[in-house]
């Protein structure tokens, strides 16, 4: 009876020690039997799907193909707004639109550079010799399809208008510098790239330079998911020089590559929307905003709402100042007709009459306005993560994590994967080694997620920046306390950590003593603001006389009052305290939530 052959599956690609691992054999051994076939390979050498398998069926194999991982699916829910308008669609009249282009990488790798390469070698068709103007964002034609270039590069940029629900790019260039390879503002950027859930193209930048190195950027980068389509791959990687402008062409051509095997779609006579770009006051001709179209087509004369401002569009031009009437799908234009300023990043639609979209715009104000009345507290939290979840409004606790070292980096990194096989998952978009800083905390903000640090600390633009949009940072020193806090956070475990703040600090100045009412300090208020629903507590010297005591009463002048505000004097009575002595402090403190 013959022996049944052993089943192993192969990847698409495989390397001679890879293979020879799958089959339990030795390299060399699988070397003999390429070469019996008539090929010579080395030990690191790749080796492709059916090649593989010949050799594995030579050595007593049965062999079939590793299953391609299913695509990711994304969430209508986790899409920008402009991007559900799609979804009202009817399929048959979408069309292909040209492909929104940002520009991605680190500070020094030459991406304002290739910008201008790109702008200069490849203005729109019958638009050479005019004077161009700074709009935030450009169309250029090559092979007669047009892209569409936003000039702002930079990821900060990208996610700053992804934090206001904006995705103005269908592909990422991702630009790494050959000479000086992935740096760690790079591995920020590839973090954004996937975020939005957009793909991507490298440019491998510098290849002029003596010391460039193209190959060990496509390692450096494949360690980080990001594959080479030679590879196996589905990332296209382009050698270029923006100073010499070399491979220029061959970018432009794979991004109209990569934009073909994406669903880059609208419906030129659909809704109207878009994104704003830019926004400016100009001294004589009002608000000039620059508008992306990404569905429908925008008219002279169109009524158009931006967030919490509208108007008509009296004048349509391009980056050329050419006038325009009507500007279709993934084109930028600037337009004259806001009333107020529209901010970077919101979503603009149309409107049949001004009527609609100032009913619209004032119930907007309004809702800002009662956000703004209610106490500031993180949109995200681990405390209340699994809450999120119970109700629906989550499906994982999305983390940022930035530690100290790489030796510290690793654990951690596997530790909380491991803590994910739960209903509640756990997916970490970014993590890397340094403090915390303004780009952890927008990228946080456009996706939802918490920052989480391990013997780092926050840089106090990031802190402003996360207190204003509503993100949690949390900082550890002990592991374990940092996993066991994430594993209760899971399973809806972990409580809220309140803290005593002192808001306000008023000086006794002098004692009063009121009939009936007992003994008043007459107080100036020296910081902060003093509140008549907070506690007290009395310091006299260095030393602490009473603590938690509550407001008995808090005058100005002859009023009763609800606060004071530092500089101003007033009156003020404890409950059940009147061991008050001139140059006293009395701090009054508010319990609050702490990360």
């Amino acid at each position: 009876m013959a022996k049944e052959r052993q089943l192993i599956e192969i990847p698409e690609f495989v390397t001679v020690r890879e293979l020879a691992a799958l089959l339990g054999a030795s390299p060399i051994d699988v070397m003999k039997q390429l070469i019996s076939g008539g090929i010579m390979a080395t030990i690191n050498q790749q080796l492709d799907f059916d090649t593989a398998a010949l050799v594995a069926e030579d050595m007593g194999f049965e062999v079939r193909p590793i299953a391609p991982p299913e695509p990711e699916t994304v969430s209508l829910d986790d899409l920008p707004p402009w991007r559900r308008i799609y979804a009202a669609e009817d399929p048959k009249s979408l069309v292909r639109r040209p492909p929104v282009v940002t520009i991605l990488g680190h500070v020094d790798h030459g991406k304002t550079t290739l910008l201008d390469a790109i702008r200069h070698a490849h203005v729109a068709e019958g638009e050479a010799g005019g004077i161009t103007q700074h709009i935030g964002a450009y169309q250029v034609v090559h092979n007669g399809q047009k892209i569409t270039f936003l000039d702002t590069p930079g990821h900060a940029a990208f996610t700053a208008m992804r934090a206001r629900g904006a995705q103005g790019a269908d592909i990422a260039v991702l630009v790494v510098a050959a000479d000086d390879g992935v740096m760690p503002t790079t591995k920020e950027a590839i973090a954004h790239a996937k975020a939005a859930h957009i793909p991507m193209v490298v440019a491998i930048n510098k290849i002029d330079k003596r010391n460039a190195n193209p190959e060990r950027v496509k390692q450096e980068l494949a360690e980080l998911g990001v594959v080479p389509d030679e590879w196996g791959g589905d990332t296209m990687f382009i050698p270029v020089s923006a100073r010499d402008k070399i491979g220029i062409e061959d970018l432009l051509e794979a991004i109209l590559l990569t934009a073909e095997s994406h669903p880059i779609h609208a419906n030129p006579k659909g809704k109207t929307a878009g994104t704003v770009i830019e926004a400016r006051l100009d001294k004589t001709r009002g608000v000039i905003a620059t508008l992306l179209v990404q569905n429908g087509t925008l008219r002279t004369g169109d009524i158009v709402v931006a967030g919490t401002a509208y108007g008509k569009i009296r004048a349509m031009f391009d980056e050329n100042t050419k006038p325009l009437r009507e500007a279709p799908p993934s084109t930028p234009v600037q337009v004259m007709g806001f009333a107020e300023q529209p901010h970077v990043g919101d979503l603009f639609v149309t409107f049949r009459n001004e009527r609609e979209a100032r009913a619209l715009v004032e119930e907007r104000k309004q809702a800002e306005q009662q956000t703004a009345a209610q106490t500031a507290r993180p949109a995200a939290s681990l405390e209340d993560i699994f809450k999120r979840f119970q109700a629906g409004e989550t499906k994982e606790l999305l983390i940022i994590l930035k530690v100290d070292t790489q030796g510290s980096l690793e654990p951690i990194v596997n530790e909380l994967n491991a803590l994910s096989k739960t209903d509640l998952g756990l997916k970490i978009l970014h993590a890397e080694i340094g403090n915390i800083t303004e780009n952890d905390v927008n990228l946080a903000t456009s996706t939802g997620a918490i920052v989480i640090g391990f013997n780092v600390s926050a840089d106090t633009a990031a802190r402003k920046l996360a207190e204003s949009n509503a993100v949690e940072i949390r900082l550890y020193n002990v592991i374990y306390t940092l996993l066991e806090d994430v594993e209760k956070a899971l399973k809806g475990m972990l409580e809220p950590v309140y803290q005593d703040r002192v808001v306000g600090v008023a000086e006794v100045r002098k004692v009063f003593k009121i009939p009936k009412a007992g003994k008043i300090a007459g107080c100036v208020v020296r910081e902060g603001e003093i509140r008549r629903n907070a506690k007290v507590r009395v310091r006299r010297g260095r030393e602490i006389i009473a603590e938690g005591i509550g407001v008995a009463s808090l005058k100005r002048e002859t009023e009763d009052v609800r606060e004071v505000r530092a500089g101003f004097e007033c009156g003020i009575g404890l409950d059940g305290y009147e061991d008050f002595a001139v140059g006293d402090l009395l701090e009054f403190t508010a319990r609050e939530r702490v990360s």
